[in-house]
């Protein structure tokens, strides 16, 4: 068994604390970044403008172009230099060379929806404990210029060129690609986790990655076995820190160790709070982690459950998950907890977080708590605009709270469950559910359903707003909308 030390930050070739505050400065540069929650707080609201109150897929109206995706869609959509790149399985089948079940990636032309290019990546040969059959790529990808990073359902952090192979080169260092033809991706670069840190992902790898400065994070998706009973890799990093360029490790983390309670398929957050720079790791124990970015010293920790919460195998249990990314606003970490939606429902909790301070910061930290019989468990994320905070829960209730007292204005029943996240944007939420409905509601303190209609099959992902487009996943299409 790989035993991981933590790493002596004397040794690491640390970036400059100076170089990570101009990259999370806004956009001083001229380089395009997309990513899970439009930025690295992973706060789901956007700046966008101009965006559909309504439309029709029957119909078409407001209906700007959509294409056929897999059968099994969970990754979101992200908008980088003209493209859509988007998660999927291989039931869409778009090489047929490349058939069969695999993980796939793929590229589309933004202003029609043209499909140019996929990486398609082979099931892993252990089935179903390490790679759940049809589940496809569920890692919402990281772009920043021509890059673009993932995890792949073979538990890779793979590094791609936005082009593909349609600029007819095969950039490196990486040049054993099998498939080169102009429908097929161009990889700069992957690091295997299984096979070099000695990661065991339970039922998939499914983190999103994002990148400060030349380090890339993600959680490695380390987790139990079959039987949910031992953790097979209790030494295994459950955290890292990758150089962008070369796919090296920086640095590393495994504070979970033995104490994972089921998988980890969150994502990480950065944000500067009072000055300081930190990334927010959600960990398979329940607790949350902040980290210096550039050396990986702990700054704070937070256990996300109740004292007297318990864990019990199925869901029957109170102690619960992080499966919901973190949000970084006004120096405060927000968060809310829950479990693998196969576990069904249960009661959650919505944690809001000091985040100015530091060590185990459990008893002293806590701003405001909305939980126990006000809300259940949830795996969504959440979105701030304009003093409100609005979050769905897996039972398929939206709240809309004050951001900074917590107070609740309203509550929306889907009826049916949620799986991703409310978007807030240009006055709107917009938010998906499993019967496949989308609901745009009036933002504000006053509870207002604008539109409701049905995408024909679950939306298991959160809607993307860019250039006054609206960008839907369903399980099986991609829907681009706009008003015309």
């Amino acid at each position: 068994m790989r035993q991981t030390p933590i790493p002596d930050i004397r040794m690491l070739k640390v970036i400059p604390l100076v170089a990570l505050l101009a990259v999370a400065a806004a956009d001083t540069d001229k380089v395009e970044r997309a990513m899970f929650g439009g930025s690295p707080s992973r706060n789901m609201a956007s700046d966008e403008k101009d965006l559909p109150n309504k439309w029709d897929p029957d119909t078409g109206v407001n209906i700007k172009w959509k294409v056929a995706l897999g059968s099994q869609s969970y990754a979101g959509p992200v908008i980088a230099g003209g493209k859509v790149f988007v998660g999927t399985n291989n039931e869409g089948l778009r090489n047929p060379k490349l058939a069969g079940d695999r993980g796939v990636l793929m590229a589309f032309r933004e202003s029609d929806g043209k499909f140019l290019w996929q990486a398609a990546h082979p099931k892993l040969a252990a089935g179903r404990v390490h790679d759940w059959p049809l589940q496809g790529v569920c890692s919402t990808p990281y772009v920043e210029g021509d890059r673009l990073y993932y995890i792949s359902n073979r538990c890779e952090v793979v590094c791609l060129d936005t082009e593909g192979f349609l600029d007819g080169e095969n950039d490196g260092p990486f040049k054993d690609e099998t498939e080169t033809s102009k429908i097929d991706a161009d990889v700069v670069w992957k690091l295997d986790m299984i096979a070099e840190l000695d990661v065991f992902p339970h039922n998939l790898a499914a983190s999103s990655p994002l990148a400060v400065a030349d380090l890339l994070f993600t959680l490695t998706s380390n987790g139990v076995d079959e039987d949910h009973v031992t953790i097979p890799s209790p030494f295994a990093p459950s955290f890292l820190a990758v150089n962008k360029k070369t796919g090296k490790v920086a640095w590393e983390d495994g504070s979970p160790a033995d104490r994972i309670l089921h998988g980890q398929w969150s994502n990480p957050a950065y944000g500067i709070i009072q000055g300081k720079a930190q990334v927010i790791f959600p960990g398979g124990d329940g607790w949350l982690y902040s980290f210096e970015p550039e050396t990986g010293k702990l700054i704070w920790k937070f256990d996300c459950n109740p004292k007297d919460s318990v864990w019990i195998l199925g869901g029957r249990g109170t102690r619960n998950n992080l499966i919901a990314a973190p949000v970084i606003y006004d120096d405060k970490v927000y968060i809310g907890v829950g479990q693998d939606p196969e576990h069904g429902e249960g009661i959650g909790h919505l944690w809001v977080i000091d985040g100015t301070l530091e060590g185990d910061v459990t008893e002293r930290a806590v701003i405001w708590h909305f939980g126990d019989a006000d809300f259940n468990r949830t795996i969504s994320t959440v979105a701030i605009q304009d003093g409100l905070l609005y979050v769905a829960d897996l039972s398929g209730f939206l709240y809309c709270l004050d951001a900074k007292t917590g107070k609740h204005h309203w509550t929306y029943d889907t009826f049916a469950a949620v799986w991703g996240s409310a978007l807030v944007a240009d006055g709107k939420i917009y938010l998906g559910d499993e019967d496949g409905d989308i609901a745009v509601l009036r933002a504000g303190k006053k509870k207002e359903l604008i539109h409701e209609v049905n995408m024909g099959a679950s939306v298991y992902t959160t809607p993307v707003a860019k250039n006054g487009v609206l960008y839907i996943v369903s399980r099986t299409t991609l829907f681009a909308i706009a008003e015309k």
